[in-house]
């Protein structure tokens, strides 16, 4: 079921338990060039909350429900085509192929695999969708609630890598057939990107698209400039920081979020794909790059990898990253990268 597009005049707010949060404030029907911020908040999209957002003027409700429909379902097509939950996927139907087999792709999921090789070797392999045995076999743990063995994850991590997949003109083969990819460390980015792609051909003079507390916005926002985007605090359900961006990606990791409970003790959903173990080295990562694939695979990598991976950031690519290790309020340390503080319009933290 979609919820109906709503015509915001005093302001849009997006807030999911994830670690963005977006406040966007404006009276827009006051405005010199009387745009409207049309919103939509569609529903079961990716087993997460959606806000979908265009400017447009006040008078073009009919063009912009067209334009958020038309957005709402390029996220759902992505979400058909790389989803490891839905069977008929073209991601779940490489997964369960026998060794040999070749396995017709779309350009999208062969555009989304050859992103996530690229990079494993930009992370050192900290981001690798290879790793599919090793989340299973996490989820299982997070189920039964027992710690798997150094020797399970050792059989699992064996069991799938990039040797084992070739990427082809048209589809995929595996020379192995427990080998696998779980892309959504990377795919639900790439679907933002194509939803946002919809409402810019379509004419808008700004969009929002945000799933689960990842986002990508362009052009004007509610105030007529940039769109305004909260830091969520990792410590409490709040924003502890903001930035006003006209065309950026900001996706986010956090322990906080996404997490098992085993034995008393919570683990990441995150998983270090050199060690098999969950990631420990932050407790919340956020990434602005120029597009949300680029800001969604950052963000699960340096959960990996911690402030030593800023260093691996390319520097060519307008990548910015905040880290936060460290537990508890008042116990944690902030590192990011040099760009970061320019981001900021306002924050209640420190950069070093």
């Amino acid at each position: 079921m979609r919820k109906s597009v709503q015509q915001h005049a005093v302001a849009l707010l997006v807030a999911s338990g994830a670690m963005v949060l977006v406040a966007c404030q404006g009276a827009s029907e006051t405005r010199q060039d009387s745009l409207q911020i049309f919103v939509s908040e569609p529903v079961g999209v990716m087993g997460t909350e959606t806000s979908l957002a265009v400017a447009l003027p006040s008078e073009d409700s009919k063009r912009a429900r067209n334009i958020l429909q038309s957005a709402e379902a390029e996220l759902r097509r992505i979400e058909a085509l790389m989803s490891t939950w839905i069977e008929e996927s073209e991601i779940s139907r490489l997964n369960v192929a026998s060794a040999g087999e070749q396995v017709s792709l779309s350009t999208d999921s062969l555009e989304v695999l050859r992103a996530s090789r690229g990079l494993f070797d930009q992370t050192d392999g900290a981001f690798d969708v290879t790793c599919r045995p090793l989340i299973e076999r996490w989820r299982l743990a997070g189920k039964e609630g027992v710690l798997p063995t150094d020797e399970d994850l050792a059989q699992r991590r064996q069991e799938s890598n990039w040797s084992q997949i070739d990427l082809l003109e048209n589809g995929a083969r595996k020379s192995l057939g427990s080998a696998g990819v779980e892309p959504s460390g990377i795919a639900k980015g790439y679907a933002i990107d194509q939803a946002l792609a919809t409402m810019r051909r379509a004419g808008a003079s700004g969009g929002l698209v945000e799933v689960g507390g990842d986002l990508r916005v362009f052009g004007v926002g509610p105030e007529g400039q940039g769109w305004s985007v909260g830091i969520r605090s990792p410590f409490e359900a709040r924003a502890w920081g903001e930035m006003t961006l006209s065309d950026a990606a900001v996706c986010t990791s956090g322990d906080y979020a996404r997490f098992v409970e085993i034995e008393g003790q919570r683990y990441s959903e995150v998983i270090d794909p050199r060690s098999g173990y969950p990631a420990a080295s932050a407790s919340s990562v956020t990434v602005v790059a120029r597009d949300a694939m680029t800001a969604d695979a950052w963000a699960t990598a340096l959960a990996v990898l911690g402030p030593e991976g800023l260093d691996l950031l390319p520097e060519d690519e307008g990548i910015e990253a905040l880290i936060v290790t460290g537990g508890k309020a008042g116990e944690y340390r902030i590192q990011a990268s040099e760009g970061f503080s320019a981001l900021l319009v306002s924050s209640e933290f420190e950069l070093p």
